[in-house]
């Protein structure tokens, strides 16, 4: 079945329950994940996760309805969560919706996909699935999935901060998400102790999105430099850049990393000549030429892959453990520093 973006908070119990197979897509990057993490913790018993990637699943269609029916094998329960950049899953959809043994929920986030999409199409229409595109919100939808999540975390704000703190958020709950976390950590907050937040309370935590100022680091980590990160990470707490903002900086660096690997082939390609195209119908900004020409070096096939999934795993670890957001960051970057350079 199908639901709109305003009905899912409404939908997602009964679906978590009822539904096994979800689709979630739309240009609301934010939205489709804040949709994946909210059903997993509404599964009743979601057991064991495993993640898998749109190009995984591209490369070996079968490989999710094996995966997905194996807990009726082995007894044991689990979950699927697939992060694809588009409708590159639909021939695994096939084949998975297409068995006969019990699957394990699987949901899908695909933020390039619509509803339009041959998986979409393929799940709409079913009882046991759930489609929702998710468009970006605007400055007072945001505000007032602030002022809930405050609510939970036990927090009084008026309106004017919830706002300001979703624009701080450039209207990315994900981000949003965390800032309220670090601000109830900030003022000892709980649903059993609730705490009344202000402005000062705000500013005192450092919150800052800019991008520029996370450029830096992105290039440290993911140019080979690996002996920069040190000063980059002290630059970052002197910023007071929240650590989940800074990972969706290298979440972006890294979407546009595999878009342009996939337009070069498996061939290799011509770096430079695909750089100077790409550049030419402004696709990407003339600032970042020399540092996409040498990360194109360093992160292509397999090794591109295993930088997806270790960011997305980096990231549920930040979310699931927002009070060490900033010691797990700087241990994970540090990995994937060591891992860009040359001489790994």
């Amino acid at each position: 079945m199908k639901a709109t973006q305003r009905d899912f908070p409404r939908q997602a119990e009964s679906a978590a329950r009822n539904a096994r197979y979800f689709f979630f897509c739309g240009p609301d990057e934010a939205g489709v994940a804040d949709a994946v993490d909210r059903v997993a913790s509404l599964l009743e018993d979601p057991g064991e996760r495993i993640d898998f990637t749109g190009a995984d699943l591209k490369r070996d269609p079968v490989r999710l309805g094996d995966e997905a029916r194996s807990a009726s094998l082995f007894g044991s329960s689990r979950h699927i969560v697939v992060r694809a950049s588009g409708d590159e899953v639909a021939e695994a959809t096939e084949i998975l919706i297409g068995g006969t043994a019990p699957s394990c929920p699987v949901l899908i986030a695909a933020p390039g996909a619509t509803d339009k999409s041959k998986t979409a199409k393929l799940l709409a229409d079913r009882k046991d699935a759930l489609v929702v595109v998710f468009w970006p919100p605007d400055a007072r939808s945001v505000a007032g999935t602030v002022r809930e999540l405050a609510d939970r975390a036990g927090l009084r704000i008026d309106t004017a901060l919830a706002e300001r703190i979703a624009r701080a958020a450039n209207l990315d709950t994900r981000i949003a998400a965390s800032e309220v976390a670090k601000l109830a950590v900030f003022l000892d907050a709980s649903p059993q102790a609730p705490r009344s937040a202000d402005t000062k309370a705000f500013e005192a935590i450092g919150a800052s999105t800019e991008e520029d100022g996370m450029a830096a680091i992105v290039n440290a980590v993911l140019g080979g430099e690996p002996g920069r990160l040190g000063a980059e990470l002290d630059r970052m707490r002197h910023l007071g850049l929240n650590p989940v903002a800074v990972l969706l900086a290298f979440e972006r660096r890294t979407a546009q990393l595999a878009a342009l690997a996939a337009k070069l082939g498996n061939g290799g390609g011509n770096v430079a000549a695909l750089i100077e195209s790409e550049k030419a119908a402004r696709r990407i900004n003339w600032k970042d030429e020399g540092d996409l020409r040498k990360q194109l070096g360093i992160w292509r096939g397999r090794r591109l892959e295993r930088l997806v999934a270790k960011i997305a795993g980096l990231h549920r670890d930040l979310l699931g453990h927002s009070q060490d957001a900033e010691l797990l960051l700087a241990h994970g970057l540090a990995e994937i520093a060591r891992a860009s350079s040359p001489k790994n």
